[in-house]
């Protein structure tokens, strides 16, 4: 009796030694050859390579409530669902000729994408990715459709974008998903180029290459309209050329403050986010696209546009004082910090590598072999507002 319970012993072992949860895994992105790897942060290695996904030079990625399936979405307009777990493309659509992003409902059923081409927002079942709205974005005489930027998940099932062409914001109920419920905001300022929401999803803002300032919705308070924020923040005040635009979700958010990327300085700043008025200016050796914050809000890391994007600074956020600077190769594209974020994983284009840096000795621990590896997407995104 006793063997045959070692035996059954064995046997659950052996059964289960294949099972993992999936917290502590991701994908990179590998841009140049339409491909993504699998990876995991407990012991920073890469599991598998999936090819296939298309077109990835502007690729994003959202997870699924349970951290099981990726969304992933291509330049080309495809949006592809993979299985973390069997290392494989579970689902693939092309759902428009240019896509750029998307999000995931609050209750994760629905997956939305922003469009170039032809324009408007299209709605999916997460589970089948069968379309189950599309909405348009039409402006103007109603003939014409606009690109759409900007698009998160917020609070209470609804999705929020921005339109470059008509320079307005729409906020989308999504609790029916077969009759969303649009409201629209006009007149937010000029081509509107990205946007992001805060972690406690209240607040949606938008950049404006078109003119100066941002453009700022308070989701608690919609009917109030949008506002107006920092004049001097944008197109208008450029003293040098911007090579690569700033991506405004990796704008960090550290207690009262916004830490922004200056466009087209050599400046991060910080805004006051009780009087959204500027109240510092930092210097840094080059012009900031990701200005993102450690879990903890203790660190705000930061990588730089062409000719310092071999090049990133950690800033102290309670000084403000710059303590450390880095140099792990060119075109350092990406940072993603660990879920309570003892490490920063970061990619480095040109030398084809993703680094792994401890955020607290700021050693490098470990490099993984990408190609081309641009997006890093860790799964600890599902539990988070607007990502």
């Amino acid at each position: 009796m006793r063997n045959v319970i070692i035996s059954l012993a064995l046997v659950t072992l052996t059964a289960c030694a294949g099972v993992r949860g999936t917290g502590d895994m991701g994908l990179v992105i590998e841009r140049a050859s339409g491909s993504i790897q699998i990876i995991e942060t407990t012991n920073n290695q890469a599991l598998q390579r999936i090819e296939g996904l298309g077109d990835l030079s502007h690729a994003s990625v959202v997870y699924s409530r349970d951290a099981r399936y990726a969304f992933v979405f291509g330049r080309d307009g495809g949006l592809t669902k993979v299985d973390l777990l069997k290392g494989n493309i579970a689902k693939r659509v092309i759902q428009s000729g240019n896509s750029i992003g998307g999000a995931i409902s609050q209750d994760g059923r629905l997956v939305a994408v922003s469009n170039y081409t032809p324009g408007g927002v299209r709605i999916f079942n997460a589970d089948t990715l069968q379309l189950v709205a599309d909405i348009p974005a039409v402006y103007g005489d109603g003939q014409q459709r606009s690109k759409v930027v900007g698009l998160v998940d917020a609070p209470e099932n609804r999705f929020v974008f921005s339109l470059y062409d008509a320079g307005e914001i729409w906020l989308v109920d999504v609790n029916d998903p077969g009759k969303p419920i649009i409201t629209q905001f006009r007149n937010i300022g000029q081509l509107p180029y990205d946007a992001l929401l805060t972690p406690d999803g209240r607040y949606y803002i938008a950049g404006l290459f078109g003119e100066d300032g941002l453009a700022l919705l308070d989701l608690w308070h919609p009917e109030q309209g949008v506002q107006r924020i920092l004049a001097e923040y944008g197109k208008g005040e450029q003293k040098l050329p911007v090579y690569k635009m700033p991506h405004l979700e990796g704008w960090a958010s550290a207690g009262d403050r916004l830490f922004i990327p200056g466009i087209g300085h050599h400046e991060v700043l910080v805004i006051d986010k009780n009087t959204w008025q500027q109240v510092a200016r930092i210097p840094v050796p080059g012009q900031p696209v990701f200005v993102m914050a450690r879990p903890d809000n203790r660190q705000i890391w930061i990588n730089f546009a062409h000719p310092r994007n071999d090049t990133v600074q950690v800033l102290d956020a309670e000084n403000l004082e710059v303590i450390k600077t880095l140099t792990p190769g060119k075109a350092v594209l990406h940072m993603e910090f660990t879920p309570r974020g003892e490490q920063v994983w970061i990619s480095v284009r040109d030398a084809d590598r993703v680094d792994v840096y401890d955020t607290r000795t700021f050693a490098r621990v470990q490099s993984l072999s990408m190609t081309r590896p641009s997006g890093i997407f860790l799964t600890v995104r599902a539990g988070k507002i607007g990502l």
